[in-house]
């Protein structure tokens, strides 16, 4: 296929890019690098060297001998660009990464809460619109959060993919049995901003039937995947600051230059994770796997096992001897939830989930080390305030 990777200079977006042109997709990156912008922003950086954009891609076409195209363009805000892109592409699909993707970020200061707002509902919203007035049919793939669903305890309700069931009572005839979208219940101006994507998504389908897939992921741990792995220059992101580090991935970085692991509050929130590479190969069986004709938005939950976080600490503590240390949670969540996940969609069509068992922790905390002079401590801690 030939498909437009929107945001494919970040994290997920890079092992992606690689992931889909080592498989023989021909692949075209569309970034406004905003994600390097942010670093310097926050006086912070990866913890693993991140090479410019030309770099990586001649060193991609070094060892793959395959051309990534890429292109400097705002999502959000050159939609002419985007427009002509699309016409001069005519790509099969779009993956759309280009959102600003962190949930603490998005509660600093007033001024990104706007902005994520701002980028992330235009950037789709321009997207959709293109796509329309194109003419063209292309197949959206967005990648979406667990997060849109809230952590609110469901007890032994699993969580649906995207629909839910409902029946709904008339005063004078009989009950009316219906599938809606789950109800949304965002735990961050992040996690809004794609409770919104969804609703455009449902109106852009309903109304001008565009085939799109969403994909509801968990977070993200590891930072490897076949492709990165085989170059330096090409190697992923790996964030481990309060802002853009995923917990898992803070962890395993705090445990390397044996920095207490940080647990908010008493560590009993519950969340979804799935590893980079499963990440990467999700995308891919949603492209080979589109919505056909006017079928409704296809909801995927891509993730593949859940854990409480306090269990996280033990299990990075027992595999490196770093203390856990229980610091005061900034987020305005509940201090404990359970958490059961439908994921038979994926499974149905290809995935063979990793686990956090299958030692890719070590190989995680492995790359920590090697980078570790690259730490600044100071960095760690979770600032963002959910409330004033």
């Amino acid at each position: 296929m030939r498909v437009l990777v929107l945001g494919g200079d970040g994290f997920c977006g890079w092992a992606t890019s690689l992931y889909l042109s080592a498989k023989g997709h021909d692949v075209v990156i569309l970034d406004n690098l905003s994600r390097r912008k942010i670093d310097a922003e926050l006086a912070t950086e990866s913890l693993t060297p991140i090479r410019p954009t030309p770099v990586r891609l001649q060193a991609w076409k070094d060892v793959s001998g395959r051309t990534i195209q890429f292109h400097n363009l705002d999502v959000a805000q050159d939609y002419a660009d985007l427009l002509a892109m699309l016409n001069r592409y005519s790509p099969d699909a779009v993956i759309h990464f280009a959102e600003q993707r962190a949930a603490p970020y998005s509660m600093r200061t007033f001024a990104t809460r706007r902005y994520t707002v701002e980028n992330n509902i235009t950037a789709t919203h321009n997207l959709l619109c293109a796509i329309v007035e194109s003419g063209r049919d292309i197949h959206v793939v967005h990648l979406g959060t667990m997060g849109v669903y809230g952590y609110g305890t469901t007890g032994d309700v699993p969580v649906p993919e995207g629909y839910l069931k409902i029946r709904i009572t008339q005063p004078n005839g009989p009950d009316i049995e219906r599938e809606i979208m789950h109800p949304a219940d965002p735990g961050s101006v992040y996690h809004m901003t794609k409770t919104l994507d969804a609703l455009l998504f449902y109106f852009y389908n309903k109304n001008d039937n565009l085939r799109i897939t969403d994909l509801h992921q968990g977070i993200v741990w590891g930072t490897r995947t076949q492709e990165t792995e085989q170059d330096e220059r090409l190697i992923n992101r790996f964030d481990y600051d309060g802002e853009y580090g995923t917990v898992l991935n803070r962890f395993l970085a705090q445990a390397a230059i044996d920095h207490p692991l940080t647990v908010h509050g008493v560590g009993g929130q519950k969340r979804a994770f799935i590893h980079l590479r499963d990440s990467v190969r999700c995308i891919e069986l949603a492209l080979l796997h589109p919505p056909k004709g006017k079928q409704r938005v296809q909801i995927f939950n891509q993730m593949t096992e859940t854990h409480r976080l306090i269990d996280l600490a033990h299990k990075v503590s027992a595999l490196t001897g770093a203390k856990i240390q229980h610091v005061e949670n900034p987020r305005a969540e509940e201090p404990t939830n359970e958490l059961i996940v439908q994921n038979d969609g994926f499974l149905k069509i290809g995935m063979a989930p990793i686990a956090l068992d299958d030692g890719l922790m070590l190989e995680v905390i492995n790359v920590a080390r090697k980078y570790r002079d690259r730490i600044d401590p100071t960095k760690i801690p979770a600032t963002s305030r959910w409330r004033r």
